[in-house]
């Protein structure tokens, strides 16, 4: 097993604190840098795993930074902005009704309708109006004992 380079050894822990899989890890080494890494290389980079037990203080440091930034800012990851899965749910029904596969594109399309209507949030809209869309209208009534006490014997006799 040959030395990594420097380059190679932050990427895997990089990926790795962003949870990427071993094996996915390992694949992705091989793709951007094209070079061949087994599942176990990759995984004496991980410091959470007994094989990385022994990871130096450097690399220890960028996994814990990088592993903080990767669960403080969900904002770089593309899936979780609404527009971007509507997006890929539109080229999907595109694609399932080229391949005139109408119960996928029935259900995509209601996916992409309770994504746009907030279904998969706790986001609720409370709209209250009063009159003809008009604020709701707050009246006090000031009564005393005795309205009160006909008002509840009123009730009585009709219930």
């Amino acid at each position: 097993m040959a030395a990594l380079p420097d380059a190679i050894k932050v990427f895997i822990v990089q990926s790795l604190a962003c949870f990427d899989t071993i094996s996915r890890t390992a694949k992705a080494v091989r793709e951007e840098f094209g070079v061949e890494v087994s599942p176990q290389q990759c995984e004496r980079y991980d410091p959470t795993k007994r094989a990385g037990e022994t990871l130096s203080k450097k690399y220890r440091e960028i996994f814990e930074r990088t592993r903080a930034e990767f669960l403080n800012d969900t904002s770089r990851i593309g899936v979780s902005h609404r527009a971007v899965r509507l997006r890929a749910l539109d080229r999907a029904v595109a694609e399932a009704e080229r391949r005139n596969n109408l119960p996928l594109m029935a259900q995509l399309l209601e996916q992409a309708a309770k994504e746009s209507g907030d279904a998969y949030t706790n986001r609720r809209r409370l709209e209250h109006t009063g009159e003809n869309g008009g604020p709701i209208e707050n009246r006090t009534v000031v009564v005393d004992e005795k309205q009160v006490a006909d008002a509840i014997a009123k009730l009585e006799d009709e219930y």
